[in-house]
């Protein structure tokens, strides 16, 4: 495999995380904060949005792995979805209704809406994105290198999705803001098409049906013990990105150029740490690295729960990026070798089925932090018409930051311990997938 390929595939990153960590983190506090969606109504829409992805993920990823083209099962659907994916993106910015105008209703199910449409076609670009990478790089150097590369423009992404639009919409205006972002979106997923293939002795494999696949997606317990971890791990990065933006405003009394500035700093610092966890995962793999990670991580979130100006707030994004870049480098890294481990029960590659029910159970971390934001702001007396809010909101905000981070932290912490794809027994799976490889008579780059 050519290097400039790792590279173009790679480059796909930049326009998954840059499109929904823009959604993620900005999709709450414009909503609920600056077009007056009540919190209550706001949590509704996206617990309707979790019971879409009930449906739309496992079914996307069923889907892929049953789709037959010339072009392969995966590489379509990236070609074909990805411009209707981002004209969705944008109609998120540019609601018709005002609840000034009294149309509360109006904007409830008009956000309702389009949000399930973006995540529809979200699901079948991205899910058939990441299937690739399994399947592209089978062993463990390039899926390393390829991670690495990736990890890159996720950072990037970060950075352009979540620290520049307070800095853009105030001039621009959320409508331009979000054609930008669209524009850049659309560009890197097509460029990453210059880098992707697909094996087609994969794609001449009798798929599962829909029951089966299921069934036996759900008794693989190194994947019931990864979604454990990566629902929690989700919650905890959308909670952080979504409440410092209120952290920023009511409890460190800063304006959008600080915001923007806490947020880069945590993705800026966790680069160089990047380094350090790649090289613990090559000494001791990517599950001792990932509970190290965690540990990490939940130690780093103390300091939000004490800061109270823009310096403190700064030193503890600094000391939470430490953390957080294990989780960016790992998560592709584990699923990867669970679809190993379940091709050697099947008989079959089958990375839709497993991103699909991994990309659900992520939406369900980021519905759950909707409903625990929401809740705790109305809660705690949060009030978006006054510019001070009352001492039992900040409380509420702080423990949003700092306190219910940590709890989901430990839980994912658990779910990793027991995680059994380590040690002796994923050696042996490395060496029973490359023989399976061969007899299939997959060529491997």
């Amino acid at each position: 495999m050519k290097k400039w390929h790792m590279i173009a595939y790679s480059v796909g990153s930049l326009g998954t995380t840059l499109s929904m960590q823009c959604f993620n983190t900005f999709v709450p506090i414009f909503y609920i904060d600056r077009l007056k969606l009540s919190p209550a109504l706001f949590g509704l829409a996206m617990t309707i949005y979790a019971i879409w992805n009930a449906i739309n993920d496992p079914l996307a990823g069923q889907i892929s792995d049953r789709t037959r083209t010339r072009w392969g099962r995966r590489i379509p659907y990236v070609a074909f979805l990805t411009v209707p994916m981002v004209l969705s993106f944008i109609l998120v910015w540019t609601p018709p209704f005002s609840v000034a105008r009294g149309q509360m209703t109006q904007l409830f199910l008009y956000f309702t809406f389009i949000i399930c449409l973006l995540d529809g076609l979200w699901t079948f670009v991205v899910l058939n994105y990441t299937s690739l990478f399994p399947e592209m790089y089978p062993n463990e150097k390039q899926r390393a290198s390829v991670s690495a590369w990736r990890q890159v423009f996720t950072v990037v992404g970060l950075l352009v999705g979540v620290a520049l639009p307070p800095l853009l919409y105030g001039p621009l205006g959320w409508p331009l803001t979000a054609l930008i972002f669209a524009v850049v979106t659309g560009v890197s997923l097509l460029v990453s098409l210059a880098g992707s293939h697909e094996a087609k002795e994969f794609s001449q494999e009798e798929p599962l049906r829909l029951r089966a696949a299921l069934l036996a997606t759900f008794k693989n317990k190194s994947f019931l013990l990864f979604l454990v971890n990566n629902i929690f791990v989700t919650f905890v990065f959308e909670m952080l990105t979504a409440a410092v933006p209120f952290y920023a405003k009511y409890v460190l009394h800063v304006g959008d150029m600080e915001t923007s500035i806490l947020l880069a700093a945590a993705f800026v610092a966790a680069v160089p740490t990047l380094y350090l966890w790649t090289r613990l995962t090559q000494k001791r793999g990517a599950r001792d690295a990932m509970m190290w990670g965690l540990i990490v991580f939940c130690i780093g979130l103390l300091p939000f729960l004490l800061a109270g100006s823009f310096l403190t707030g700064l030193l503890a994004m600094l000391t939470a990026s430490a953390g957080l870049s294990a989780m960016l480098l790992l998560g592709d890294l584990l699923i990867a070798d669970i679809v190993d481990e379940d091709e050697l029960e099947t008989g079959r590659r089958r990375e839709g089925m497993y991103f699909g029910m991994n990309g659900f159970m992520i939406r369900l971390g980021i519905a759950l932090k909707a409903i625990v934001l929401s809740a705790t702001l109305q809660v705690s007396g949060y009030n978006a018409y006054l510019s001070e809010q009352p001492a039992s909101a900040q409380l509420g905000i702080r423990l949003l930051i700092g306190a219910v981070p940590i709890v989901a932290l430990l839980i994912a912490l658990w779910a990793t311990w027991k995680y059994p794809l380590h040690g002796a027994y994923l050696v042996d799976v490395k060496e029973r997938i490359a023989t399976l490889h061969a007899d299939k008579g997959v060529v491997e780059g």
